[in-house]
């Protein structure tokens, strides 16, 4: 869009002593108030809209936040947010273990407080397969022999993990490795690692050593190999010839053929006897025990009443520098006096002088804003909406709010240290309830919960006010269907950003004006330099022409 004239007319003007450059270009300063007017205004919206998106960027990395340091979400290796209940949540019961030798130890909030014994009789293992002596079956270069001491060309067998289909069968991995010119230990491990199958294998080729083990734990975990009858004797030998063990006992084709299957983990509860896990990390009524030894230890679960205690402070706190921003905004002074600045005012001033007046041109521009007023009213009454549970309110457990002032956005929370502390230790499930339950109607929803759900349409409206900025991706992570309304309704224009180009069109329309005015004060002054200049002519002739006569 272009917001300046311009003209590609070649002019020679002043030959009749007017200097017609100055004049027009005087003439043309008082056209350009008219675009001036509109940039200035543009400028506004496009302030206004960035003042939208930082507080709405300021709102979503608040949810996100607060979500992982509560545990409410937990983020993937990939970058993915997972949402959890808040009943597994780790941090709100302190659980304790005995002998850390055996096993560690955590709760979730599900767990009973108490003391649990418990007697770990055999840990899960899955199969794992190692040469106990050097292969000799393989060359200085690593290449497999054949029972003659010739370079094998071609191996074929299948293997099976423990994995099985929807009829309860196992399923097999073909492995099928080629080469004329001799295959390698290393290509066997190749292809059978990427076969699918969940196993792992691997060749220490300095000291002729194959490992193949298992990825999971448990019975249903297991390795067996099977050949077809007229692959079956190359595939003994090799197999044969790899020198392998399992705990301590060594490893021969046909036992592998008939297939060897891992442990499950077995253990005594509190009296409850042979429980079997299929993994060393078992989890019984909210306990969560991560077995590395046998041998008995003592579990001891209890309230985190201070590690509670701090995370709810800490959720305040953030909650109340998020107030305090929102308040800033619809409390700012205006000051109309400090308009946007123009190219040639900024080109008279330092940066720091520009940093300063474009502080206060910005001031004020949300001021009493509806939007964001609306947000932060509807979380304020939300607080003091009843929660269906043990505890009906907040300020049961020592969480009230300011007192409220005119023109700001109000809610601020405060803490009552004695009275929560008080609370939690008390009944801590009806704490975590009141805070982070999640239903469908507003009793249901826990305080936490409707916090989130407020700020979450409070963006929503903000985003079709202002756009996403360059924060698209980050409000998806707040809900991953916040920008459908957007984009279907408005065509993921924002009403700011339709007012913007309406402006630039304006803008546009108003320089055309200025380029044909400039052209007519032009065409003007030139019809009066050549008048002038054929005035200046015809006097010329009549003093040649008196002069000649005598008079």
């Amino acid at each position: 869009m272009a917001n300046t004239i311009s003209s590609r007319t070649i002019r020679f003007t002043g030959l009749s002593g007017f200097d017609t450059e100055s004049i027009v270009e005087q003439l043309m300063e008082a056209e350009k108030v008219k675009v001036t007017k509109v940039q200035k205004e543009k400028q506004l919206l496009l302030w206004r809209q960035e003042l939208y998106n930082d507080l709405n960027k300021d709102f979503a990395n608040f949810i996100i936040n607060t979500r992982k340091a509560f545990g409410i979400t937990t983020t993937t290796s990939t970058g993915t947010l997972i949402s959890k209940s808040y009943k597994s949540l780790s941090w709100v019961k302190k659980a304790t273990s005995s002998n850390t030798s055996v096993a560690t130890v955590s709760a979730t909030s599900s767990a009973y407080d108490g003391t649990y014994k418990v007697n770990v009789k055999q840990l899960a293992e899955g199969v794992s397969l190692a040469s106990a002596n050097e292969i000799t079956n393989v060359d200085e270069n690593g290449k497999i022999l054949d029972k003659d001491g010739n370079p094998l060309t071609e191996l074929k067998f299948t293997i099976y993990d423990g994995q099985v289909d929807k009829e309860g069968k196992l399923i097999g991995f073909n492995i099928e490795v080629s080469n004329d010119n001799g295959i390698t230990m290393q290509d066997v491990v190749n292809k059978i690692n990427s076969s699918g199958a969940n196993v792992k294998a691997s060749y220490d080729s300095t000291n002729k050593r194959f490992f193949l083990q298992t990825k999971g734990t448990g019975e249903s975990a297991q390795i067996k190999i099977e050949a077809s009858q007229e692959n079956e004797e190359i595939v003994d030998n090799f197999i044969n010839g790899l020198n392998l063990t399992y705990s301590g006992k060594q490893v021969k084709a046909t036992d592998l053929s008939d297939g060897l299957k891992g442990q499950n983990a077995i253990i005594d509860f509190n009296g409850a006897q042979g429980m079997t896990y299929s993994s060393n990390t078992i989890t019984v009524n909210g306990i969560t025990m991560n077995l590395t030894g046998t041998g008995e230890f003592t579990v001891t679960v209890g309230t985190d009443v201070d590690g509670i205690y701090e995370k709810i402070k800490n959720f305040v706190d953030e909650y109340n520098k998020l107030v305090d921003k929102a308040s800033q905004l619809l409390t700012q002074k205006r000051y109309y006096n400090y308009e946007p600045l123009t190219d040639e005012q900024k080109k008279e001033m330092s940066e720091k002088e520009i940093e300063l007046w474009e502080e206060k041109a910005k001031s004020g521009l949300l001021r009493n804003d509806n939007i964001i007023s609306s947000t932060m009213q509807k979380i304020r009454t939300a607080l003091y909406d009843k929660f269906n549970g043990a505890y009906d309110l907040i300020s049961q457990i020592g969480i009230t709010t300011e007192k409220y002032s005119s023109g700001s956005a109000g809610g601020k929370l405060t803490i009552d240290e004695e009275k929560l502390k008080k609370a939690i230790s008390e009944n801590p499930e009806a704490v975590m309830d009141l805070l982070f339950a999640d239903g469908n109607s507003t009793e249901e929803k826990g305080i936490v919960t409707r916090i989130y759900d407020n700020l979450i349409d409070g963006m929503e409206d903000i985003i079709e006010k202002a756009g996403t900025g360059n924060n698209a991706s980050l409000y998806r992570q707040v809900k991953s269907t916040i920008l459908i309304d957007f984009v279907t309704r408005l065509g993921s224009r924002s009403y700011l950003d339709k007012s913007i180009l309406d402006y630039e069109d304006k803008i546009d329309e108003l320089n055309q004006k200025l380029l044909q005015k400039e052209e007519y004060y032009y065409s003007k002054f030139s019809s009066l330099e050549t008048y002038i200049s054929q005035m200046n002519s015809q006097s010329s002739w009549l003093s040649s022409l008196f002069s000649g006569s005598g008079y």
